[in-house]
């Protein structure tokens, strides 16, 4: 069960409001040009997203998973200790707890009531609330070099197991990205699979390209794994086996800085943006799963 007890103070709910962006891909004509269109995957208009603007305090939104009984999504900031709940309803509202006093954190899942929150170095905090003022603390780490760095936590339920993709690790080179798994039942690390990344260069057409994952998420229908990179401005779509399928060039003035991502049950897309530089606020982007246009 899940204790609600504290709610975000000093927050003004009638200066947030939901809107429809609508953008048009740019077309950049000349000799030799490349074109800057922007495609979305099956089921999904990314030109069109419903969009939910966050205050300050979350500026830095690391991290999503959806929370079905509800609607809503459970999210974490980068340097704060504090799980935040997100009703993805008009008025917005924003409730929070205390798990941690702080540090570099990446992303979150969760698994019944417990959850587990990533930190850059490849840790895992595994806490649950026993009440309101009581809380289960573990952490675990990946194997290996200190000078690993993950941006990935997702749980894979057809393997019972969360996912930690490398953003940059020590043994991995150009050519693949390791992907470990990490077992709630023993607590225990393996290497769960590789991902072999030259046809990601080819089919985004960057030959330099250095494949560095930010968020990741299982599509519930399809059982494909979307998978974000900010730094790239990409999404890389795996099949069941792990092999790459479609990649696509994401469009950086909708996604300015795509750090999350996660699934409804009906298969809507949720992407959250940390605020990029002044001016800017942080937001989460919702896209409704259209199945008539699937593969």
């Amino acid at each position: 069960m899940i204790h609600e007890n504290q709610k975000l103070k000093d927050f003004d709910s009638s200066k947030l409001f939901i809107c429809i962006i609508s953008l048009t891909a740019v077309l950049i004509a000349g000799c030799g040009a490349k074109k800057n269109t922007y495609v979305s995957p099956p089921g999904y208009q990314f030109d069109q997203p419903y969009v939910f603007r966050l205050p300050s305090l979350l500026d830095e939104i690391s991290g999503v998973t959806y929370y079905p009984k509800d609607s809503s999504v459970f999210a974490i900031q980068d340097e704060k200790g504090w799980l935040f709940k997100i009703h993805l309803k008009y008025p917005l509202r924003i409730e929070r707890w205390k798990f941690s006093k702080g540090g570099d954190y990446e992303d979150v899942a969760r698994i019944d009531s417990t959850f587990y929150v990533l930190k850059s170095k490849g840790e895992i905090e595994k806490f649950q609330f026993d009440s309101p003022d009581s809380i289960t603390f573990q952490s675990f780490s990946v194997p290996g070099e200190e000078k690993n760095e993950f941006e990935t936590l997702f749980y894979d339920s057809s393997l019972h197991q969360l996912i930690l993709i490398c953003k940059n690790c020590e043994d991995d080179k150009k050519k693949e990205v390791t992907a470990w798994a990490f077992d709630p039942q023993t607590d225990s690390f393996s290497i769960a699979f590789t991902i072999e990344t030259s046809e990601i260069r080819n089919q985004l057409n960057e030959e330099d390209l250095r494949f560095k994952p930010s968020a990741a998420a299982v599509h519930p229908i399809t059982g494909e794994l979307y998978i974000l990179a900010s730094v790239n401005k990409a999404l890389v779509i795996l099949g069941k086996d792990h092999t790459v399928e479609s990649c696509y060039k994401i469009d950086p003035g909708v996604f300015r800085q795509p750090e999350g991502i996660t699934f409804t049950p009906k298969g809507d897309l949720i992407i959250s943006n940390e605020a990029a530089g002044k001016g800017t606020a942080a937001d989460i982007l919702f896209f409704k799963y259209d199945k008539s246009k699937k593969r």
